[in-house]
């Protein structure tokens, strides 16, 4: 007795619920007695969370055994008497299979144990797992331990290590019961959460001034449904006092007002489902409450990627009116619906159209020759010619005025125009009436051309003589 006297005469122990932790003389680890009603009341809605999980887990258990009954029944349902008696003997077959089989594997057949169908057996829901992201002595998470039944496991996390050591000294010190629930560990919040992605059904941030840099961490590490705690204790920059701050911190600007404390529980609110929101995540608000010197917020974690499209809809400026405590709320966005809801009216039974969309159809249409000719046109199918015939055997563009015409003309006007022409001018030329070469006509043609078309090409010159223009 005399050693444990003396081993405890450096610490305090104080007790809260029913947890006790060994706390130092010298106060070297941080412990706020005033935040008794944060701890109390986190218990509360814990306790109220687990109650609803399981709620939540055997409503969703009882919805899909049903469906899946109902989905076993329609299966083995027949219409017909002899597609009945065919199955029935198909399965009186597979039955008498099954029993032989049986018997072949299992001697004694006595110690059989049925086996439960598929379609009942459910998935056993675990219990809830806490994380307390900045621990310091562990007296919350003892806490959750020792008074919140159905939990799993409560691990602590701090960055600081005498904090740590006096975390594991407090778990001895509370006996089994919180030793083998309560894990405490040495790391950085943010880091520990980024790293243990949807892995804690609950959350707990109680950080000393904002916790605006543990928010994009924690809303990962939350699974989804779960529960979000966040205190945040800067009542002077939510309030509106450091608007600057607030803004850099939390992306709003407060104003004041006598709503100033309301105020900044919105603006935290605002915060936690920005970043949430990155994530393709949203959040519920469960409680929010403010209180002493902080605030305080619960909130449930989902992800759903249309829902977080509802995010603008729930948040507003507000306009204070600076002469009196008037104020307007302008919502960021709004739904608009843009196909309006007609239902469809019951029309009376002897009403034209229902007696003529009674009635079967007679008609039937025939598409055969429709896929046959649907490849072609109409003028196709009349075998109308794409392009007219030329007015003239050889159409196309005239001799210019005041040329003659030479066998290179054969292509615009035919063989037998142009022996016309060059037979008609060899007999102007001389009586025998002999026709010229060809080679000779086109000889004098081109320099004919030549003559008459002058060029603005500069004669070729000796170096001696001086160049002059044509």
């Amino acid at each position: 007795m005399g050693e444990v006297e003396e081993k405890l005469k450096d610490y305090e122990i104080k007790r809260e619920g029913e947890a006790e932790i060994l706390m130092l003389k010298s106060n070297a680890v941080f412990f706020n007695p005033v935040q008794v009603h944060n701890r109390d009341m986190s218990i509360a809605v814990l306790r109220t969370f687990v109650a609803k999980r399981k709620e939540e887990h055997e409503a969703l258990m009882d919805k899909r055994n049903k469906s899946r009954q109902k989905a076993k029944q329609s299966e083995t349902s027949v219409p017909n008497g002899d597609d009945a008696s065919g199955s029935q003997h198909d399965e009186i077959d597979a039955h008498e299979k099954e029993l032989n089989q049986a018997v072949d594997g299992i001697d004694d057949s006595s110690k059989e144990v049925p086996k439960t169908p598929s379609w009942k057996v459910t998935r056993e829901l675990k219990p809830p797992i806490v994380l307390e992201a900045l621990a310091a002595s562990g007296l919350r998470s003892l806490r959750y331990a020792r008074e919140v039944d159905g939990l799993g496991k409560v691990v602590a996390t701090d960055n600081d290590k005498a904090s740590v050591e006096a975390c594991k000294r407090n778990i001895k010190f509370n006996g089994a019961s919180a030793i083998s629930k309560v894990e405490a560990h040495l790391a950085d919040a943010r880091v520990y959460m980024i790293t243990h992605p949807k892995e804690f059904d609950v959350v707990d941030l109680d950080p000393y001034g904002s916790p605006s840099i543990f928010l994009d961490s924690a809303v990962q590490a939350v699974a989804d449904g779960g529960l979000l705690m966040c205190t945040a204790t800067d009542m002077a920059v939510l309030c509106g006092t450091n608007g600057e701050v607030c803004y850099s911190k939390y992306g709003s600007y407060p104003v004041k007002g006598k709503y100033c404390h309301e105020m900044a529980l919105r603006i935290l609110l605002a915060s936690i489902e920005s970043h949430a929101n990155r994530y393709k995540r949203y959040i519920v608000p469960v409680l929010s409450v403010f209180m002493d010197f902080y605030v305080r917020v619960f909130v449930r974690v989902f992800t759903s990627a249309n829902e977080i499209k509802n995010t603008p809809l729930k948040l507003s400026y507000v306009y204070q009116c600076v002469g009196c405590d008037s104020f307007h709320l302008q919502c960021l966005g709004r739904t608009v619906t843009k196909v309006k809801n007609h239902p469809i009216k019951e029309q009376p039974r002897d009403s034209p159209g229902t007696m003529i969309l009674s009635k079967e159809p007679t008609l039937e249409a025939n598409f055969s020759r429709a896929v046959a000719v649907a490849a072609l046109s109409k003028a196709q199918v009349k075998k109308v010619k794409r392009f007219l015939p030329n007015p003239e055997r050889h159409w196309g563009p005239k001799v210019r005025a005041g040329r003659k015409i030479t066998s290179k003309h054969v292509s615009l006007l035919g063989p037998e125009a142009i022996n016309g022409v060059v037979n008609g001018a060899s007999s102007h030329g001389d009586g025998n009436g002999a026709a010229p070469d060809e080679s000779a006509l086109e000889h004098e043609e081109m320099k004919d051309d030549d003559e008459n078309e002058p060029t603005t090409k500069r004669q070729k010159i000796s170096d001696d003589e001086p160049a002059s223009e044509p």
